[in-house]
């Protein structure tokens, strides 16, 4: 089968397509056709070497995927052959195959193109449980969300704004505003010109309820100092670098100041993090919200993707056609 490998840690150029074995099929797996895989911020870190949880080389990147099981261990229940599927891995989604656990993968709905369905969970389901699970937004509150023109900030507004919320988008440039404000955010600001801290001011002379942060960097501190007494800012990822955040600004103003991990609600907020999974399954089974596209590649230029997500200059979500099943909503 084709596959993107990473050989060596390094640049996005340093994954090519070749050809490698199919992955054989372990007791509680399933095996997918991938359609589509989209590409995440940590597949960049992964490839440099620079991830939290690193994997050594060589490997096939990719964690998020859709497509038609093809074969299933005799162990799995639930799961068919020619069952529709999406799901998340740590590596191995750009790839003609995938094989994974059998509890990895859910159901995509009816009718929704894979691309869709490969785009969806990663960034909607962040955005949602850090939104709903950990922030506990609510109508009429105001949220801020930074990098709202990337695929969690982006999610974060869509899904903020089906709650009721108001939202600030904090983005680098026009069209990243522009894409947010079709997607429900009311208040548009371009920090590449600095004063950030300014702008939040004269945006939310009351404060912010909610921060979403999945940037990080030199945006965490003045998006804190937006908060309102009893605000909350939650952490999600360090795309511009960690920040070092003044602990007396949480002190003084009372901020909940909140880490986000997908994997760790499960554990530790499993009946919140459930009810919460089925409510997001839902709205995307009825359409109520979409993940923005924009941008495909064909699997060959696998790395011309991973450039554009490490260079900052995706709208949206990035996604990686594969082979037919990706040219079809089947």
């Amino acid at each position: 089968m084709k596959a993107a490998q990473c050989t060596a840690y390094g640049p996005p150029e340093i994954v090519r397509v070749a050809d490698v074995p199919v992955p054989a099929l372990g007791a509680g797996q399933v095996r997918v056709r991938v359609g589509a895989a989209a590409v995440n911020y940590p597949d960049v870190l992964l490839v440099a070497g620079e991830y939290q949880l690193p994997v050594a080389p060589p490997f096939v990147p990719g964690s998020e995927f859709a497509g038609v099981v093809e074969a299933v261990a005799d162990d799995v229940s639930g799961i068919r052959v020619g069952d529709r599927v999406s799901g998340t891995t740590m590596v191995g989604a750009f790839a003609e195959r995938a094989v994974v656990a059998a509890r990895s993968v859910t159901p995509a709905p009816d009718g929704v193109d894979l691309a869709e369905a490969a785009a969806f969970g990663v960034a909607h389901r962040t955005a949602y449980h850090a939104l709903h699970t950990v922030a506990g937004i609510a109508a009429g509150q105001e949220l801020v969300v930074l990098g709202a023109g990337g695929g969690v900030g982006l999610a974060a507004v869509q899904l903020g704004a089906l709650a009721g919320a108001r939202i600030t988008a904090v983005a680098s440039s026009a069209r990243k505003l522009e894409t947010a404000k079709a997607q429900g955010a009311t208040v548009l600001i371009d920090h590449r010109g600095g004063g950030l801290r300014a702008a939040l001011k004269e945006a939310l002379p009351a404060g912010a309820d909610v921060v979403l942060d999945p940037v990080g960097g030199t945006l965490a501190e003045p998006a804190l100092r937006s908060v309102r007494w009893g605000g909350r800012f939650v952490s999600i990822g360090f795309a511009a670098g960690i920040p070092r955040l003044p602990l007396n600004l949480v002190l003084l103003k009372g901020v909940q100041v909140t880490g986000f991990q997908l994997r760790d609600l499960a554990a530790h907020l499993s009946v919140k993090f459930e009810a919460n999974e089925e409510r997001l399954r839902r709205l995307f089974a009825v359409g109520a919200v979409r993940p923005h596209i924009g941008a495909e590649f064909p699997l060959a230029d696998t790395a011309a993707a991973l450039r554009r997500v490490a260079d900052g200059e995706a709208v949206g979500k990035v996604v990686i056609r594969v082979g037919d099943e990706g040219n079809t909503s089947l």
